[in-house]
């Protein structure tokens, strides 16, 4: 039997939500950066602002990225957030600082089949219709793909250099999709040097039915 084309599989998205001010983020920050290198996934670093307050305010960090956290919180009725948190296709959660845990949850936490189609076309994307029709939010991330040498000098890393890769600088809300027809979002001209993906993803907090790499 012919194993299947893995470019037809799904791209498997981590997020990891962490802090320059969290003695416990470095090692998962290490992980991050290994599996940004693996073939078919997109990793996302999220600099979250609640450590802000402790001493060290993250070079990073946004509200917005602080909310999205919250958001996966709420959908799947969690109590609280923490640093380091790794999110799997907005599926599974794992600390993210063992790299065979995440390699685990990576093969646990696949997007499955029957999402909608993703398309661009000029400065259209294109969100086809899907075989299972689901509310869902359209995102467009934007991330810097190199990796940064960050000095820390307050606060529980203080004196140490960390390594950021893909952080992510944006979080846009193109729209909502209802699955049963396809929907056009105008795509804005990205900024220099950044990267972008596209998620589909249900409600605010749920799991991703479908991923795009815009380039």
């Amino acid at each position: 039997m012919r194993a299947p084309d893995s470019a037809a599989i799904s791209p498997t998205v981590l997020e990891l939500y962490q802090s320059q001010g969290c003695s416990s983020c470095p090692p998962a920050l290490e992980v991050l950066s290994a599996e940004a290198g693996r073939p078919n996934v997109i990793a996302l670093n999220f600099a979250v602002t609640y450590w802000d307050q402790l001493g060290w305010k993250d070079s990073f960090a946004q509200p917005a990225f602080t909310r999205r956290q919250l958001d996966y919180a709420h959908f799947n009725a969690r109590a609280n957030v923490a640093t380091p948190q790794l999110i799997i296709n907005g599926r599974g959660f794992v600390n993210g600082s063992s790299r065979g845990e995440v390699d685990a949850a990576i093969a646990r936490y696949r997007i499955p089949d029957g999402g909608p189609s993703v398309t661009v076309k000029r400065d259209a994307l294109i969100v086809g219709s899907g075989s299972r029709p689901r509310q869902a939010t359209v995102w467009l991330v934007s991330y810097d793909p190199r990796t940064l040498q960050v000095p820390i000098r307050a606060g529980e890393n203080d004196g140490r250099t960390l390594a950021h890769r893909n952080i992510v600088r944006a979080i846009e809300k193109l729209g909502d999709w209802s699955g049963s027809t396809q929907r056009v979002f105008r795509l804005s001209h990205a900024r220099p040097g950044l990267a972008r993906v596209v998620l589909v993803q249900a409600g605010d907090g749920g799991p991703i039915i479908a991923v795009r790499q815009l380039g």
